[in-house]
Protein backbone atom coordinates (compact mmCIF):
# COMPACT_ATOMS: atom_id res chain seq x y z
CA UNK A 1 0.00 0.00 0.00
CA UNK A 2 1.74 3.42 -1.04
CA UNK A 3 2.76 5.53 1.76
CA UNK A 4 1.46 9.33 2.26
CA UNK A 5 3.09 11.26 4.25
CA UNK A 6 1.14 14.93 5.87
CA UNK A 7 2.09 17.15 8.48
CA UNK A 8 -1.44 17.35 10.17
CA UNK A 9 -2.68 18.47 14.23
CA UNK A 10 -1.59 16.08 16.88
CA UNK A 11 -5.06 15.78 17.53
CA UNK A 12 -5.89 14.49 14.29
CA UNK A 13 -3.80 11.33 14.93
CA UNK A 14 -5.67 8.45 15.43
CA UNK A 15 -8.43 9.77 14.59
CA UNK A 16 -10.70 8.87 10.97
CA UNK A 17 -10.98 11.41 8.65
CA UNK A 18 -13.30 11.21 5.41
CA UNK A 19 -11.88 12.41 2.46
CA UNK A 20 -14.19 13.45 -0.35
CA UNK A 21 -12.49 13.32 -3.88
CA UNK A 22 -13.96 15.12 -6.74
CA UNK A 23 -15.63 12.37 -9.35
CA UNK A 24 -14.57 9.82 -6.57
CA UNK A 25 -16.72 7.97 -3.86
CA UNK A 26 -15.48 9.28 -0.83
CA UNK A 27 -12.91 7.31 1.48
CA UNK A 28 -12.29 6.55 4.96
CA UNK A 29 -8.63 7.24 5.89
CA UNK A 30 -7.26 6.15 9.49
CA UNK A 31 -3.80 7.81 10.43
CA UNK A 32 -1.38 6.30 12.48
CA UNK A 33 1.67 8.24 13.43
CA UNK A 34 5.00 6.69 11.89
CA UNK A 35 8.22 8.25 11.53
CA UNK A 36 8.85 10.38 14.35
CA UNK A 37 12.08 12.35 14.00
CA UNK A 38 11.70 11.85 10.05
CA UNK A 39 12.87 14.92 8.76
CA UNK A 40 9.12 16.39 7.36
CA UNK A 41 7.66 16.67 10.66
CA UNK A 42 7.27 14.86 13.89
CA UNK A 43 3.98 14.70 13.02
CA UNK A 44 4.28 12.70 10.52
CA UNK A 45 1.51 10.27 9.61
CA UNK A 46 0.57 7.22 7.37
CA UNK A 47 -2.82 7.31 5.48
CA UNK A 48 -4.11 4.08 4.89
CA UNK A 49 -7.34 3.81 2.40
CA UNK A 50 -9.95 2.03 4.08
CA UNK A 51 -12.71 0.86 2.86
CA UNK A 52 -15.29 3.11 0.49
CA UNK A 53 -17.95 4.40 1.84
CA UNK A 54 -21.47 3.80 0.72
CA UNK A 55 -25.05 4.03 1.26
CA UNK A 56 -26.17 1.14 3.02
CA UNK A 57 -29.88 0.88 3.00
CA UNK A 58 -31.24 -0.10 -0.26
CA UNK A 59 -34.96 -1.33 -1.56
CA UNK A 60 -33.90 -4.43 -0.57
CA UNK A 61 -33.53 -3.82 3.01
CA UNK A 62 -36.18 -4.90 5.65
CA UNK A 63 -36.85 -2.47 7.68
CA UNK A 64 -39.50 -2.83 10.99
CA UNK A 65 -40.09 0.15 13.32
CA UNK A 66 -41.63 -0.09 17.21
CA UNK A 67 -44.68 2.43 16.04
CA UNK A 68 -45.96 4.73 13.93
CA UNK A 69 -48.17 8.06 14.98
CA UNK A 70 -52.03 7.36 14.71
CA UNK A 71 -51.09 4.11 12.55
CA UNK A 72 -50.91 6.53 9.78
CA UNK A 73 -48.22 5.01 7.68
CA UNK A 74 -49.32 6.71 4.79
CA UNK A 75 -48.22 9.91 6.25
CA UNK A 76 -46.00 8.94 9.44
CA UNK A 77 -44.46 5.64 7.77
CA UNK A 78 -41.02 3.95 7.97
CA UNK A 79 -40.65 4.65 3.76
CA UNK A 80 -40.22 8.50 4.78
CA UNK A 81 -36.76 8.06 6.56
CA UNK A 82 -35.13 7.23 3.34
CA UNK A 83 -37.00 8.84 1.02
CA UNK A 84 -34.98 12.10 1.00
CA UNK A 85 -37.60 14.82 1.29
CA UNK A 86 -37.41 17.14 3.35
CA UNK A 87 -41.54 17.09 3.41
CA UNK A 88 -41.68 13.77 5.01
CA UNK A 89 -40.53 12.32 8.57
CA UNK A 90 -41.12 8.29 10.06
CA UNK A 91 -42.98 9.81 13.27
CA UNK A 92 -43.55 7.35 16.01
CA UNK A 93 -46.50 7.22 18.40
CA UNK A 94 -46.03 8.18 22.05
CA UNK A 95 -44.03 5.48 24.48
CA UNK A 96 -40.95 5.51 26.32
CA UNK A 97 -38.31 3.75 24.09
CA UNK A 98 -38.54 3.63 20.16
CA UNK A 99 -36.48 1.40 17.76
CA UNK A 100 -35.50 1.14 14.02
CA UNK A 101 -34.07 -2.20 12.97
CA UNK A 102 -32.48 -2.64 9.33
CA UNK A 103 -31.85 -5.83 8.11
CA UNK A 104 -29.34 -5.94 5.03
CA UNK A 105 -30.20 -7.85 2.42
CA UNK A 106 -26.43 -9.21 3.03
CA UNK A 107 -23.50 -8.73 5.33
CA UNK A 108 -22.18 -5.29 5.54
CA UNK A 109 -19.41 -3.13 7.44
CA UNK A 110 -21.17 -0.25 8.85
CA UNK A 111 -19.13 2.90 9.48
CA UNK A 112 -20.94 5.74 10.12
CA UNK A 113 -24.83 6.94 11.17
CA UNK A 114 -26.48 10.06 9.70
CA UNK A 115 -29.81 10.65 10.96
CA UNK A 116 -31.92 13.81 10.94
CA UNK A 117 -34.67 14.62 14.02
CA UNK A 118 -36.84 16.71 13.89
CA UNK A 119 -36.13 19.45 17.40
CA UNK A 120 -38.01 18.35 20.32
CA UNK A 121 -38.95 15.27 18.84
CA UNK A 122 -34.84 13.74 18.71
CA UNK A 123 -33.58 10.96 21.25
CA UNK A 124 -30.83 12.28 23.65
CA UNK A 125 -29.79 8.71 23.76
CA UNK A 126 -29.10 6.30 21.05
CA UNK A 127 -28.24 2.68 21.36
CA UNK A 128 -26.99 0.96 18.59
CA UNK A 129 -27.24 -2.90 18.46
CA UNK A 130 -25.74 -5.61 15.43
CA UNK A 131 -25.35 -9.02 14.77
CA UNK A 132 -24.84 -11.45 11.74
CA UNK A 133 -27.66 -13.57 10.49
CA UNK A 134 -28.54 -16.55 13.06
CA UNK A 135 -26.72 -14.48 15.95
CA UNK A 136 -28.54 -12.49 18.91
CA UNK A 137 -28.38 -9.08 18.89
CA UNK A 138 -25.18 -7.54 20.90
CA UNK A 139 -24.09 -3.19 21.62
CA UNK A 140 -22.15 -1.80 19.01
CA UNK A 141 -22.18 1.53 20.26
CA UNK A 142 -23.82 4.26 22.37
CA UNK A 143 -24.68 8.03 20.62
CA UNK A 144 -25.56 11.02 22.28
CA UNK A 145 -27.25 13.04 19.84
CA UNK A 146 -28.31 16.85 19.82
CA UNK A 147 -31.94 17.93 20.18
CA UNK A 148 -31.88 19.87 16.89
CA UNK A 149 -33.35 20.19 13.22
CA UNK A 150 -29.76 19.46 11.61
CA UNK A 151 -28.15 16.47 10.22
CA UNK A 152 -26.41 14.99 12.93
CA UNK A 153 -22.94 12.19 11.46
CA UNK A 154 -21.86 9.59 13.88
CA UNK A 155 -18.14 8.01 13.20
CA UNK A 156 -19.02 4.20 14.09
CA UNK A 157 -16.24 1.60 15.46
CA UNK A 158 -16.25 -0.51 11.66
CA UNK A 159 -18.55 -3.51 12.35
CA UNK A 160 -19.45 -6.15 10.36
CA UNK A 161 -23.17 -7.52 10.78
CA UNK A 162 -26.66 -8.48 8.81
CA UNK A 163 -29.03 -6.88 11.27
CA UNK A 164 -29.02 -3.55 12.79
CA UNK A 165 -31.24 -1.85 15.64
CA UNK A 166 -30.98 1.63 16.57
CA UNK A 167 -33.06 2.39 19.92
CA UNK A 168 -34.10 5.71 20.54
CA UNK A 169 -34.38 6.41 24.33
CA UNK A 170 -34.34 9.93 26.46
CA UNK A 171 -36.81 11.64 24.23
CA UNK A 172 -36.78 14.97 24.32
CA UNK A 173 -40.75 15.17 24.04
CA UNK A 174 -42.64 14.80 27.09
CA UNK A 175 -44.48 11.61 25.47
CA UNK A 176 -41.82 9.78 24.09
CA UNK A 177 -42.35 10.62 20.36
CA UNK A 178 -39.48 10.73 17.92
CA UNK A 179 -39.53 12.38 14.85
CA UNK A 180 -37.55 11.44 12.15
CA UNK A 181 -36.84 12.86 8.71
CA UNK A 182 -33.56 11.42 7.42
CA UNK A 183 -31.40 8.13 8.75
CA UNK A 184 -28.33 6.64 6.89
CA UNK A 185 -26.20 3.80 7.59
CA UNK A 186 -22.46 4.17 5.49
CA UNK A 187 -20.25 1.72 5.15
CA UNK A 188 -19.41 -1.02 2.98
CA UNK A 189 -21.20 -4.04 1.54
CA UNK A 190 -19.13 -7.29 1.70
Amino acid sequence: MPLMLLSIPSAAQGSPVLLQCPQHSPVLLRMSPVLRGSPFSPLAVSLQAAMPVEPLICSDTATRVSSVLNRDVKHFGKKHMFDASEETCWNSDQGACQWVTLDFPRSVRVSQLHIQFQGGFSSRLCTLEGCRAGEELERISTLYPEDSNAMQRFQLEETVLDKLKITFENSTDFFGRIVVYHLGVLGERL
